[in-house]
């Protein structure tokens, strides 16, 4: 057994869990944000069989996708003369971090 943790954009989440759905695929959302943009982010959690690994990998290739958005950043809180710019910045969001991990132990309850 092998647990595939997906660290992605909210946005992405719903398409990915979707998709994953469709295959057979059972997941878990943990919704969070993240700390640098302080925008949404979403953990996927998915049990899966040593075999269904590259299935997981390829729907999240395809449904989570990097993309460049314009966000307002936000003032410093800290000293005075701190850098901030006071106008739009090109970031790039998206796509997804995955972690796939052994599972020593598995049971339905």
């Amino acid at each position: 057994m092998k647990m595939v943790v997906a660290v992605m954009h909210a946005d992405d989440a719903a398409e990915c869990s979707d998709a994953l759905a469709d295959r057979g695929v059972a997941t878990t959302r943990l919704d969070s944000h993240g700390g640098f943009l302080q925008r949404g982010n979403a953990t996927l959690l998915c049990g899966v069989a040593p075999d269904q690994v590259d299935t997981v990998l390829q729907v999240l290739r395809e449904h989570s996708k990097t993309r460049m958005e314009y966000l307002n950043p936000m003032p410093p809180l800290g000293e005075p003369g701190d850098f901030f710019v006071p106008y739009p910045v090109e970031v790039e969001v998206g796509g997804a971090i995955v972690f796939v991990l052994d599972v020593e132990r598995f049971e339905k309850l």
